[in-house]
């Protein structure tokens, strides 16, 4: 049985901020609104095996260089490098999931320590909860820019443990994607995996400690614990 957390780590992109959006930034260029999930798909995929090989590069770098391999071939409705433009600038626009204010807020009442812990930026993540009114609920923005490797790498979940002066078992990751809760697991932090879509979760991957539908969920879950 797992101890109870002192700090919660929150993934950020589609964990804590809404991406269906970004189809309309693509559908607005000219490009195919489903391309948005084969271009975060990639990102991820190019961000992984840059950690992999031991760089670290930044997520909107990598964004923009995954689009300009994507969008040639599409009827543009606008220069290529317009387009990238008009994309990338989605993601500091996103919004929360619905379930996001009132979780974090209940999770801060109870005593935990938030924060959070994006392959992004700290800017991208700032925006996203300072219109929600809870940017304050959060004692660090953490961002893998600053440490030596994206998530899943374990020194990323060590750059966090690191920045919180707390071992990592006393940790809880949150986050939409097994990958990460896989990461984390073996990191040594307890994990909760966010299934707002009711899908399968992998057995390649360590099983998370706790599965929720929506992140008003978590307090429940982890007081019953």
């Amino acid at each position: 049985m797992t101890s109870n957390p002192s700090v919660i780590v929150f993934d950020v992109n589609e964990t804590l901020s809404d991406m269906a959006p970004m189809g309309d930034r693509f559908a607005e260029t000219g490009a195919p609104a489903a391309l948005a999930k084969l271009w975060f798909a990639a990102l991820l995929r190019d961000g992984f095996a840059l950690t992999a090989s031991g760089d670290n590069r930044a997520f909107a770098e990598i964004g923009s260089e995954a689009l300009r391999g994507l969008l040639p071939g599409t009827e543009l409705n606008r220069g290529l490098d317009e387009a990238v433009e008009h994309i990338m600038s989605g993601m500091t626009g996103l919004g929360l999931h619905p379930d996001v204010s009132d979780g974090i807020r209940a999770l801060k009442e109870a005593g935990y320590r938030l924060v959070t812990l994006t392959n992004g930026s700290t800017q991208v993540a700032d925006r996203l909860f300072a219109p929600a009114g809870i940017r304050d609920q959060f004692e660090f923005l953490l961002s893998v820019q600053d440490a030596p490797a994206w998530k899943p790498a374990p020194e990323s979940y060590g750059y966090a443990a690191a920045a919180c002066a707390v071992p990592a078992s006393e940790m809880l990751l949150v986050a939409v994607h097994p990958w990460d809760i896989h990461g984390a697991a073996k990191a040594g932090l307890q994990t909760a995996w966010i299934n707002r879509t009711g899908t399968r979760y992998p057995a390649y991957f360590t099983k998370p400690d706790h599965t929720v539908a929506s992140l008003t969920e978590l307090i429940g879950t982890l007081s019953a614990g």
